[in-house]
């Protein structure tokens, strides 16, 4: 060091392992603005994403009127959470994703204490974030790459990897800035153009709420690196059998549901607080 200490200074490798390890999806986030140089890092960030022959097919909508987040949220849950909802429904209680593990008789009833976010858990409604992005993307541009992208099946492989990188890189910078993030998947698209007036063209991919986090964090809940790494050939004896998979779902429910279930999570002296 220049001033003569002995403190070891973090490698690159080393932060970038911290803030990944480290960053969380936050189910409650305080409604508190924050700064707009952070939202400008954070959507720089995402812009120097990688993509099939740089074609960059991703746009970025950012969100801080109030009556339009609480729009798109209602949207959003009256067509993709409900429709998630209901298919979780079909699958044995303990397989279902932990939002939807409902145990009351009335489906319904249980349907709406989800909606409404009254549920039971500590949560906050995404759209009370202060800044919400939602993340675009415009299919024309994986013109730029080679036909191949678009055969057996992978039609729109590079179009959706490109959207799932830009996403990554404004997760990571999020997470570095010390916000939380919460990202929702889209499975409808259409309520959600009609809310933003977003062309029949362009999809929308994901929505990311950012702000202050309001829970604790968590450990992550992640495969052992042996049980993913193959050396030369393929190991057939990490091959899982179709049994094994259910197996693990049951085994992986049980390690993430507490990520759902945030009462005992949220800060000291917030869990009183009005949502």
């Amino acid at each position: 060091m220049a001033d003569g200490s002995d403190v070891k200074r973090e490698s690159d490798y080393d932060v970038l392992y911290r803030i990944m390890t480290t960053r969380m999806s936050v189910r409650r986030i305080k409604p508190d603005p924050i700064p707009d140089e952070y939202v400008e890092k954070i959507l720089e960030a995402g812009r120097w994403a990688m993509s099939g022959a740089n074609g960059q097919p991703w746009e970025y909508l950012v969100i801080t009127d109030p009556k339009k987040k609480k729009d798109l949220y209602d949207a959003f849950q009256d067509t993709n959470q409900e429709f998630c909802f209901w298919m979780e429904q079909m699958r044995p209680f303990e397989l279902r994703h932990p939002a939807f593990q409902v145990k009351g008789d009335d489906l319904k009833d249980e349907w709406q204490k989800i909606r409404n976010s009254t549920g039971g858990q500590q949560r906050r409604p995404w759209h009370e974030a202060p800044v919400v992005i939602v993340v675009l993307g415009d299919g024309r541009r994986q013109w730029a790459t080679v036909n191949a992208a678009f055969t057996f099946g992978r039609h729109a492989s590079h179009f959706t990897d490109g959207l799932a990188n830009t996403c990554t890189h404004m997760q990571l910078a999020i997470a570095s800035l010390g916000l939380g993030s919460h990202w929702g998947t889209v499975h409808v698209q259409e309520p959600l153009k009609r809310v933003l007036g977003v062309p029949d063209l362009i999809d929308v991919y994901l929505i990311i709420s950012v702000g202050f986090a309001d829970i604790e964090r968590k450990p992550g809940v992640r495969r052992d690196l042996k049980e993913l790494v193959h050396r030369e050939s393929y190991d057939m004896s990490k091959f899982m059998s179709n049994e094994d998979i259910i197996d693990y779902l049951y085994k992986l429910r049980g390690k993430t549901m507490f990520r759902y279930h945030l009462k005992d999570s949220v800060l000291p002296g917030s869990g009183d607080k009005k949502a």
